[in-house]
């Protein structure tokens, strides 16, 4: 029985740990039939050594997404693994640590202008450096931390998920008519590298304890990956600038 990727070529970010999120789109890509390749900023040599766990090997470039430089060269670089792509896996966010944790009213518009540019202007610039591997249309799929609440200590990274949610809306918009498909996955807290460097984590995610309809668990991150996996296959066709949430629920209850 082939899998629902079967023949797809995606090319996925931000495998940084084996609890990423990202690590476990790529695992499962490969599961259901995919040839992927993995891209890696700031140290490719930790993205190499968590990618000999995945099911097949796989190469990894270096690729900062704020360098014009680095994407101006992407195409090419994966061209010479991967002759075209069907999907694209956005697992990219950052924030100077003086944007997050408390800091929100204090925080300088340099920190801002770094949280916005990685974590959401980058889900345009890495989609369009990549458009000319995507002349058959694809689906290009993100993670988000939903938008719609302020959440203790997230401060800035609050706005530009925020920023990253709208930007996604747009390039619905305007691929559409390429037949590209641009969707994201607002998952719940996972313990990953991501999760740790935010300070007072443990508080944010105690809300899942309390409210999540579905009992959360922080240390699995497959239910999100099998989301971005859903959204990279054709099952669903005509599904684009949406959100589905894979967050236990916690989404629509109120308190």
């Amino acid at each position: 029985m082939s899998g629902i990727l079967e023949g797809k070529r995606i090319l996925i970010t931000g495998v940084l740990m084996e609890s990423s999120i990202a690590f476990h789109t790529a695992r499962l890509a490969q599961e259901q039939g995919a040839e992927i390749i993995l891209t890696a900023f700031p140290r490719p040599s930790l993205t190499e050594r968590i990618a000999k766990k995945l099911p097949k090997p796989v190469k990894v470039l270096s690729l900062d997404v704020s360098s014009p430089e680095d994407l101006a060269g992407i195409a090419e670089q994966v061209r010479e693994t991967l002759p075209t792509l069907d999907g694209i896996v956005h697992s990219i966010g950052f924030a100077p640590q003086d944007a997050l944790g408390g800091n929100f009213l204090d925080t300088p518009w340099e920190s801002v202008a770094t949280a916005m540019h990685v974590s959401a202007y980058s889900l345009k610039s890495l989609t369009m450096a990549l458009l000319p591997l995507m002349q058959d249309g694809g689906s290009v799929v993100g993670l988000t931390f939903d938008a719609q609440y302020a959440w203790p200590q997230y401060d800035w990274m609050g706005p530009a998920k925020a920023a990253l949610e709208s930007t996604n809306r747009y390039l619905a918009r305007y691929l559409g008519e390429r037949d590209i498909r641009c969707n994201l996955i607002s998952a719940g807290p996972i313990g990953s590298m991501a999760a740790k460097s935010i300070p007072g984590f443990g508080d944010l995610a105690d809300t899942w304890n309390q409210r999540s309809p579905l009992k959360w668990d922080l240390s699995d991150p497959e239910p999100a990956g099998r989301g971005v996996v859903a959204l990279l296959s054709d099952w669903f066709p005509k599904t684009t600038g949406e959100i589905i949430h894979v967050d236990g629920g916690l989404h629509a209850i109120g308190a």
